[in-house]
């Protein structure tokens, strides 16, 4: 059962056509105050066309077609407004830049700018307030632990969902469950149509003869486990076992997608690896500049089926910059520290990528010495080495707490939940998004 509206993004999209269009007609009419002459409207539609379709796929690279979760909406206004700045930049530059279309008025271009800024910042905080809201359905949620109370707050805090939870049992808390008191009475006093359960939960288990009745009575029924993957885009670990597991993570993927992915990782990796080569002369002298020391540094890291690779690195640090070199003096050198803010320390693992070690989308390689703990510390944990890993990935675009120096089971849990939901709904559509998001992870630096 879907909860969440999945034509949300349609929407936004068609809402963003239709702001964009009107803000040239409004930017001309303020220009002549008069109505535009439809003639000269539409043949200057055409030029701002091929420029909406750029402003739309960065709108899509800045994530502004995501769910609106209640963290998102948070950042919205600066994420908006960073975005549409970044857009005028691509506007002057097109028209001023491209011979064809740089006769187009400098005046109706600054008016143009200005005005889409604020009717799109307009339209995406207030605009879907214009449609009015719809009666929310009353829930019930039967369950517990943070995975709960996170479901709980987002839920009752968002207007983007069609119910709200008016009552919640923490089946953990509970001394003793009972089901007309807990379930049958919330149900009837605050007419209740939807249950979301953790059906692993002992407690559930042993009155799933009373939820069977409750069919009859058009009550329905959503797995928590599903309802919080949809709307937070990972697996949530407490609440998954074995049978997740065995039911969700196939040893025997999609033959012709592992067969494309690897071509596109062959074709991309050879194009961009020899793109690369361009920066490679600056990069060498840069290092030998400052240090004399090493270009290139090699690690170990775990690959598929826990086989071990060694993917190739510029050197960042004094020394080798390795897990076996944990010398208090080995620091970052200057030079080091760009290159690992730009992510230029990281083009060499373009030609592991064309070997077949990593892959360009996928779960990013854990040092072995890590890896050991993590399998002792984090449950399941070697389930992301069923698929290569790659340069960028789920959780890299969306774990905000990487941790970077030694080992921290919190994150790698945390870390490991996005990871999951990779290895479950890994296609090409999924590998196309990460890539085209990767683009503002590198253009913001703030890879991990």
């Amino acid at each position: 059962m879907k909860m969440i509206n999945r034509t949300e993004p349609w929407f936004l999209f068609l809402g963003d056509i239709l702001v964009l269009t009107f803000s040239l007609w409004l930017s001309l009419f303020i220009r002549f105050n008069q109505i535009p002459a439809w003639t000269y409207f539409t043949e200057l539609l055409f030029p701002f066309g091929i420029l909406f379709l750029f402003w739309l796929t960065v709108f899509f690279i800045a994530g502004l077609y995501e769910k609106h979760t209640s963290l998102f909406k948070s950042r919205l206004p600066a994420r908006i407004f960073n975005t549409q700045v970044f857009n005028s930049f691509l506007a002057v530059v097109f028209f001023y830049f491209v011979p064809y279309f740089g006769v187009t008025p400098k005046t109706i271009l600054f008016i143009y700018i200005i005005l889409s800024l604020g009717l799109v910042l307009l339209w995406r905080l207030y605009g879907q307030n214009l449609f009015g809201a719809k009666a929310k359905e009353s829930a019930l949620i039967l369950a517990s632990g943070p995975e709960m109370e996170l479901l709980f707050q987002e839920v009752n805090s968002n207007k983007r969902y069609g119910f709200l939870f008016t009552s919640a049992i923490d089946l953990n808390q509970t001394e003793t469950f009972d089901f007309e008191r807990d379930v049958a009475l919330p149900i009837r006093e605050q007419n209740i149509s939807i249950i979301v359960v953790d059906w692993q939960n002992k407690n559930i288990e042993k009155n799933l003869a009373n939820f069977y009745d409750l069919l009859f009575a058009k009550v329905r029924f959503v797995d928590m486990n599903s309802l919080y993957e949809e709307i937070f885009d990972r697996v949530p670990l407490s609440l998954v076992g074995y049978d997740w597991f065995i039911g969700n993570l196939s040893l025997w993927p999609n033959v012709s997608y592992s067969i494309l992915k690897r071509f596109l990782d062959i074709v991309f990796s050879l194009i961009l690896g020899l793109l690369s080569l361009i920066f490679y002369p600056f990069i060498f002298l840069a290092i030998k500049l400052e240090d004399q020391g090493s270009i290139f540094i090699i690690q170990n890291r775990i690959g598929k089926n826990n086989r071990l690779v060694k993917i190739v690195k510029f050197r960042t640090m004094s020394f080798n910059d390795n897990e076996e070199n944990n010398s208090v003096k080995n620091k970052i050198t200057k030079v080091g520290a760009f290159l690992r803010k730009s992510r230029l320390d990281e083009l060499p693992q373009l030609w592991n990528v064309l070997k077949g070690d990593l892959s360009l989308i996928g779960p990013r390689p854990e040092l072995p010495a890590l890896a050991k703990i993590y399998e002792k510390e984090v449950p399941h944990y070697n389930v992301r080495h069923l698929i290569s890993p790659g340069l960028s990935g789920w959780a890299q675009l969306y774990h905000e707490n990487h941790p970077h120096q030694g080992a921290n089971t919190k994150e790698t849990k945390n870390k490991l939940s996005y990871d999951l939901y990779y290895l479950k709904n890994r296609s090409l559509l999924l590998d196309l998004k990460i890539a085209l998001k990767t683009i503002k992870t590198l253009l913001s630096q703030t890879g991990k």
